[in-house]
Protein backbone atom coordinates (compact mmCIF):
# COMPACT_ATOMS: atom_id res chain seq x y z
CA UNK A 1 0.00 0.00 0.00
CA UNK A 2 1.55 3.28 -1.01
CA UNK A 3 0.91 5.12 2.02
CA UNK A 4 1.89 2.75 4.20
CA UNK A 5 5.66 3.22 5.84
CA UNK A 6 6.48 -0.25 7.16
CA UNK A 7 8.38 -0.94 10.70
CA UNK A 8 11.90 -1.39 9.35
CA UNK A 9 11.56 1.53 7.60
CA UNK A 10 10.40 3.43 10.96
CA UNK A 11 13.31 2.08 12.78
CA UNK A 12 15.47 3.70 10.28
CA UNK A 13 13.73 6.78 11.01
CA UNK A 14 11.14 7.35 7.87
CA UNK A 15 8.22 8.87 9.93
CA UNK A 16 4.08 8.34 8.77
CA UNK A 17 3.55 11.27 6.54
CA UNK A 18 -0.14 12.79 8.18
CA UNK A 19 -0.82 14.04 4.70
CA UNK A 20 -0.93 10.82 3.33
CA UNK A 21 -2.44 8.98 6.12
CA UNK A 22 -5.29 11.62 6.32
CA UNK A 23 -5.32 11.15 2.29
CA UNK A 24 -5.47 7.04 2.37
CA UNK A 25 -8.22 7.00 5.10
CA UNK A 26 -10.50 9.26 3.65
CA UNK A 27 -10.43 7.41 0.39
CA UNK A 28 -11.02 4.05 1.92
CA UNK A 29 -14.03 4.98 3.92
CA UNK A 30 -16.58 2.58 2.36
CA UNK A 31 -14.28 1.81 -0.49
CA UNK A 32 -11.53 -1.09 -1.17
CA UNK A 33 -7.86 -0.57 -1.68
CA UNK A 34 -7.87 -2.27 -4.90
CA UNK A 35 -10.40 1.03 -5.91
CA UNK A 36 -8.64 3.37 -4.07
CA UNK A 37 -4.71 2.91 -4.93
CA UNK A 38 -4.80 3.95 -8.77
CA UNK A 39 -6.55 7.38 -7.13
CA UNK A 40 -4.22 7.76 -3.85
CA UNK A 41 -1.52 7.66 -6.76
CA UNK A 42 -2.95 10.24 -8.76
CA UNK A 43 -3.65 12.64 -5.92
CA UNK A 44 -0.44 12.38 -4.51
CA UNK A 45 1.90 13.08 -7.99
CA UNK A 46 -0.86 16.02 -8.56
CA UNK A 47 -0.71 17.49 -5.18
CA UNK A 48 1.76 16.25 -3.20
CA UNK A 49 1.25 18.06 0.12
CA UNK A 50 -2.00 19.60 1.65
CA UNK A 51 -0.71 22.68 0.50
CA UNK A 52 -0.91 21.77 -2.84
CA UNK A 53 -4.21 20.05 -2.25
CA UNK A 54 -4.80 23.57 -0.22
CA UNK A 55 -4.33 25.58 -3.21
CA UNK A 56 -6.39 23.46 -6.04
CA UNK A 57 -9.45 24.04 -8.32
CA UNK A 58 -12.46 22.53 -6.65
CA UNK A 59 -13.13 21.48 -10.53
CA UNK A 60 -10.42 19.59 -10.74
CA UNK A 61 -10.48 18.27 -7.12
CA UNK A 62 -13.86 16.61 -8.26
CA UNK A 63 -12.68 15.26 -11.44
CA UNK A 64 -10.00 13.26 -9.86
CA UNK A 65 -12.40 12.05 -7.67
CA UNK A 66 -14.82 11.44 -10.01
CA UNK A 67 -15.33 7.09 -9.97
CA UNK A 68 -14.32 6.83 -6.61
CA UNK A 69 -17.98 7.94 -5.11
CA UNK A 70 -19.35 8.82 -1.65
CA UNK A 71 -18.65 12.57 -3.15
CA UNK A 72 -19.19 14.34 -0.33
CA UNK A 73 -16.03 12.95 0.63
CA UNK A 74 -13.86 14.93 -1.78
CA UNK A 75 -15.98 17.98 -0.80
CA UNK A 76 -14.83 17.79 2.97
CA UNK A 77 -11.07 16.89 1.80
CA UNK A 78 -10.63 20.16 0.26
CA UNK A 79 -12.78 21.90 3.28
CA UNK A 80 -10.53 20.17 5.75
CA UNK A 81 -6.98 20.85 3.19
CA UNK A 82 -7.83 24.78 3.31
CA UNK A 83 -8.28 24.27 7.48
CA UNK A 84 -5.12 22.89 7.76
CA UNK A 85 -3.40 25.38 5.76
CA UNK A 86 -5.33 28.53 7.06
CA UNK A 87 -5.61 28.01 10.97
CA UNK A 88 -2.75 25.20 11.48
CA UNK A 89 -0.02 26.37 9.41
CA UNK A 90 0.07 23.45 6.85
CA UNK A 91 0.39 20.85 9.80
CA UNK A 92 -1.58 18.13 10.83
CA UNK A 93 -2.58 18.34 14.40
CA UNK A 94 -0.86 15.82 16.44
CA UNK A 95 -3.95 14.37 18.54
CA UNK A 96 -6.75 12.92 18.05
CA UNK A 97 -8.63 15.77 19.75
CA UNK A 98 -6.87 18.31 17.59
CA UNK A 99 -7.91 16.27 14.45
CA UNK A 100 -11.26 16.21 15.62
CA UNK A 101 -12.29 19.93 15.21
CA UNK A 102 -11.00 19.34 11.57
CA UNK A 103 -13.99 19.45 8.88
CA UNK A 104 -14.65 16.20 7.65
CA UNK A 105 -12.82 13.84 10.28
CA UNK A 106 -14.63 11.86 12.38
CA UNK A 107 -13.93 9.82 15.60
CA UNK A 108 -12.06 6.88 13.29
CA UNK A 109 -10.08 8.92 10.94
CA UNK A 110 -9.13 11.37 14.20
CA UNK A 111 -7.77 7.89 15.80
CA UNK A 112 -6.35 6.02 12.82
CA UNK A 113 -4.00 9.64 11.79
CA UNK A 114 -3.15 10.01 15.56
CA UNK A 115 -2.16 6.09 16.03
CA UNK A 116 -0.56 5.74 13.09
CA UNK A 117 1.22 9.36 12.17
CA UNK A 118 1.57 10.68 15.81
CA UNK A 119 1.85 7.37 17.51
CA UNK A 120 -0.66 7.87 20.15
CA UNK A 121 -2.42 5.34 21.66
CA UNK A 122 -6.03 5.91 19.88
CA UNK A 123 -8.49 3.15 19.73
CA UNK A 124 -9.01 2.53 15.67
CA UNK A 125 -11.55 0.63 14.77
CA UNK A 126 -12.84 -0.53 11.18
CA UNK A 127 -15.46 -2.86 10.09
CA UNK A 128 -12.70 -5.15 9.79
CA UNK A 129 -11.47 -4.25 13.55
CA UNK A 130 -15.07 -5.14 14.68
CA UNK A 131 -14.89 -8.79 13.17
CA UNK A 132 -11.84 -9.37 14.50
CA UNK A 133 -12.85 -7.88 17.97
CA UNK A 134 -16.36 -9.80 17.87
CA UNK A 135 -14.87 -12.61 17.09
CA UNK A 136 -11.99 -12.85 19.72
CA UNK A 137 -14.16 -12.14 22.47
CA UNK A 138 -17.14 -13.97 20.97
CA UNK A 139 -19.56 -11.20 20.86
CA UNK A 140 -23.00 -11.85 19.83
CA UNK A 141 -24.73 -8.08 20.62
CA UNK A 142 -25.42 -7.54 16.51
CA UNK A 143 -23.88 -4.45 14.76
CA UNK A 144 -24.66 -1.35 14.71
CA UNK A 145 -25.62 -2.23 18.63
CA UNK A 146 -22.10 -3.48 19.03
CA UNK A 147 -20.20 -1.01 18.12
CA UNK A 148 -19.38 0.23 22.18
CA UNK A 149 -18.84 -2.90 23.15
CA UNK A 150 -16.27 -3.63 20.40
CA UNK A 151 -14.90 -0.52 21.10
CA UNK A 152 -14.42 -1.34 24.71
CA UNK A 153 -12.73 -4.30 24.09
CA UNK A 154 -10.38 -3.02 21.22
CA UNK A 155 -8.96 -0.47 23.68
CA UNK A 156 -7.78 -3.28 26.56
CA UNK A 157 -5.72 -4.72 23.52
CA UNK A 158 -4.30 -0.96 22.64
CA UNK A 159 -0.67 -0.68 23.40
CA UNK A 160 0.99 2.37 24.37
CA UNK A 161 3.99 0.68 22.22
CA UNK A 162 3.71 1.44 18.04
CA UNK A 163 -0.27 1.71 18.76
CA UNK A 164 0.00 2.55 14.81
CA UNK A 165 1.64 -0.84 13.61
CA UNK A 166 -0.84 -2.44 16.48
CA UNK A 167 -3.78 -0.89 14.35
CA UNK A 168 -2.86 -1.38 10.63
CA UNK A 169 -2.00 -5.41 11.59
CA UNK A 170 -5.34 -5.72 13.12
CA UNK A 171 -7.07 -3.98 10.60
CA UNK A 172 -4.90 -6.13 7.78
CA UNK A 173 -5.44 -9.39 10.21
CA UNK A 174 -9.36 -8.77 9.23
CA UNK A 175 -8.77 -8.12 5.80
CA UNK A 176 -6.72 -11.11 4.74
CA UNK A 177 -7.22 -13.92 7.35
CA UNK A 178 -10.21 -13.06 9.76
CA UNK A 179 -12.53 -12.66 6.58
CA UNK A 180 -16.20 -12.32 6.44
CA UNK A 181 -16.32 -15.80 4.94
CA UNK A 182 -14.13 -18.75 5.28
CA UNK A 183 -11.62 -17.39 8.13
CA UNK A 184 -8.24 -18.39 7.81
CA UNK A 185 -8.20 -19.82 11.56
CA UNK A 186 -5.39 -22.64 11.18
CA UNK A 187 -2.67 -19.18 10.57
CA UNK A 188 -4.39 -16.94 12.24
CA UNK A 189 -1.65 -15.26 15.06
CA UNK A 190 -4.80 -15.41 17.62
CA UNK A 191 -5.98 -18.27 17.29
CA UNK A 192 -5.41 -19.56 20.51
CA UNK A 193 -7.33 -16.96 22.35
CA UNK A 194 -10.06 -16.71 20.14
CA UNK A 195 -13.30 -17.31 21.74
CA UNK A 196 -15.32 -17.94 18.89
CA UNK A 197 -12.78 -20.07 16.82
CA UNK A 198 -13.48 -22.41 21.14
CA UNK A 199 -17.16 -22.31 20.61
CA UNK A 200 -17.47 -22.74 17.08
CA UNK A 201 -18.99 -19.68 16.60
CA UNK A 202 -16.51 -17.46 13.96
CA UNK A 203 -18.63 -17.85 10.79
CA UNK A 204 -21.70 -16.44 12.64
CA UNK A 205 -19.88 -13.36 13.68
CA UNK A 206 -20.14 -10.34 13.71
CA UNK A 207 -23.72 -10.70 13.58
CA UNK A 208 -26.03 -7.42 12.13
CA UNK A 209 -29.39 -6.21 12.35
CA UNK A 210 -31.19 -7.31 8.80
CA UNK A 211 -31.29 -3.89 6.51
CA UNK A 212 -34.38 -2.16 5.17
CA UNK A 213 -34.71 -3.59 1.14
CA UNK A 214 -33.29 -0.07 -0.81
CA UNK A 215 -36.27 1.67 -2.57
CA UNK A 216 -36.18 2.17 -6.23
CA UNK A 217 -36.04 5.48 -7.77
CA UNK A 218 -36.15 6.77 -11.37
CA UNK A 219 -35.38 9.67 -13.21
CA UNK A 220 -34.19 10.91 -16.98
CA UNK A 221 -30.61 12.04 -17.98
CA UNK A 222 -30.23 14.06 -21.22
CA UNK A 223 -27.57 13.95 -23.11
CA UNK A 224 -27.00 16.69 -25.88
CA UNK A 225 -24.23 17.36 -28.50
CA UNK A 226 -23.61 20.29 -30.83
CA UNK A 227 -22.95 20.14 -34.75
CA UNK A 228 -19.58 20.98 -33.62
CA UNK A 229 -19.26 17.57 -30.89
CA UNK A 230 -19.56 19.41 -27.89
CA UNK A 231 -21.32 17.73 -25.29
CA UNK A 232 -23.84 20.14 -22.77
CA UNK A 233 -23.05 19.07 -19.09
CA UNK A 234 -23.60 20.72 -15.99
CA UNK A 235 -21.74 21.58 -12.70
CA UNK A 236 -24.15 19.88 -9.91
CA UNK A 237 -25.28 22.04 -6.67
CA UNK A 238 -22.44 21.93 -4.17
CA UNK A 239 -24.69 20.09 -1.82
CA UNK A 240 -26.22 16.51 -2.14
CA UNK A 241 -26.24 13.64 -4.24
CA UNK A 242 -23.07 13.94 -6.80
CA UNK A 243 -22.26 17.79 -4.87
CA UNK A 244 -20.20 19.58 -7.22
CA UNK A 245 -19.86 17.56 -10.27
CA UNK A 246 -20.38 17.23 -13.17
CA UNK A 247 -23.09 15.39 -15.09
CA UNK A 248 -25.93 15.58 -17.56
CA UNK A 249 -28.50 18.01 -16.93
CA UNK A 250 -31.78 15.52 -15.82
CA UNK A 251 -34.67 15.15 -13.65
CA UNK A 252 -35.55 15.07 -10.16
CA UNK A 253 -35.02 11.22 -9.03
CA UNK A 254 -38.20 9.94 -7.56
CA UNK A 255 -40.90 7.64 -7.73
CA UNK A 256 -42.21 9.59 -10.36
CA UNK A 257 -40.14 12.37 -12.10
CA UNK A 258 -40.90 15.12 -13.63
CA UNK A 259 -39.67 15.93 -17.09
CA UNK A 260 -37.06 18.68 -17.30
CA UNK A 261 -35.53 18.88 -20.65
CA UNK A 262 -32.10 21.53 -21.08
CA UNK A 263 -34.19 22.57 -24.22
CA UNK A 264 -37.18 22.20 -26.49
CA UNK A 265 -36.11 19.88 -29.09
CA UNK A 266 -36.49 15.91 -31.18
CA UNK A 267 -35.81 13.94 -27.98
CA UNK A 268 -35.13 10.42 -28.32
CA UNK A 269 -35.01 7.60 -25.78
CA UNK A 270 -32.48 5.34 -25.43
CA UNK A 271 -33.81 1.66 -25.05
CA UNK A 272 -31.79 1.00 -23.04
CA UNK A 273 -31.55 2.32 -18.83
CA UNK A 274 -28.41 3.09 -16.73
CA UNK A 275 -28.86 1.24 -13.38
CA UNK A 276 -26.67 2.27 -10.20
CA UNK A 277 -27.07 1.43 -6.81
CA UNK A 278 -26.19 4.46 -4.10
CA UNK A 279 -26.12 3.90 -0.37
CA UNK A 280 -30.10 4.20 0.25
CA UNK A 281 -31.57 3.83 -3.04
CA UNK A 282 -31.51 2.20 -6.44
CA UNK A 283 -31.75 4.27 -9.31
CA UNK A 284 -32.70 3.35 -12.84
CA UNK A 285 -31.95 6.82 -14.93
CA UNK A 286 -33.76 6.72 -18.70
CA UNK A 287 -31.76 8.23 -20.80
CA UNK A 288 -32.89 10.60 -23.77
CA UNK A 289 -30.43 12.22 -26.11
CA UNK A 290 -30.82 14.93 -28.86
CA UNK A 291 -29.01 17.25 -31.46
CA UNK A 292 -28.73 20.79 -29.68
CA UNK A 293 -29.58 23.68 -31.67
CA UNK A 294 -26.65 26.18 -32.68
CA UNK A 295 -26.40 28.63 -30.59
CA UNK A 296 -27.35 27.69 -27.24
CA UNK A 297 -25.75 28.51 -23.99
CA UNK A 298 -24.61 26.32 -21.42
CA UNK A 299 -21.68 24.67 -20.09
CA UNK A 300 -20.11 22.57 -23.17
CA UNK A 301 -17.33 20.18 -22.82
CA UNK A 302 -15.53 19.69 -26.73
CA UNK A 303 -13.64 15.97 -24.88
CA UNK A 304 -15.70 13.91 -22.60
CA UNK A 305 -14.17 10.65 -22.54
CA UNK A 306 -16.14 9.59 -18.90
CA UNK A 307 -13.31 9.66 -16.58
CA UNK A 308 -14.04 13.01 -15.28
CA UNK A 309 -17.72 12.01 -14.89
CA UNK A 310 -18.76 9.87 -11.55
CA UNK A 311 -19.97 6.44 -11.73
CA UNK A 312 -23.82 7.19 -12.54
CA UNK A 313 -23.04 9.34 -15.37
CA UNK A 314 -20.30 7.55 -16.70
CA UNK A 315 -22.72 5.01 -17.30
CA UNK A 316 -24.73 7.43 -19.13
CA UNK A 317 -22.08 8.51 -21.61
CA UNK A 318 -21.40 4.62 -22.14
CA UNK A 319 -25.03 3.89 -23.35
CA UNK A 320 -25.23 6.96 -25.60
CA UNK A 321 -21.62 5.52 -26.92
CA UNK A 322 -23.03 2.39 -27.60
CA UNK A 323 -26.27 3.38 -28.94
Amino acid sequence: MPWRVMPADKLAGVRPDPYRVWLSEVMLQQTTVAAVTAYFNRFTARWPTVNDLASAADADVMAEWAGLGYYARARNLLKCARAVVADHDGAFPDTRDGLLILPGIGPYTAAAIASIAYNEPAVVVDGNVERVMSRLFDIHTPLPAAKPELTERAATLTPALRPGDHAQAVMDLGATICTPRNPACGICPLRDPCQARAAGTMTELPKKTPKKPKPIRHGIAYVARRADGAWLLETRPPKGLLGGMLGWPGSDWSDDPTPNPPFEGNWVTLNAEALHTFTHFHLRLRVMVAQAPDGLEGEWHGQVDGSDLPTVMRKVFDLVRED
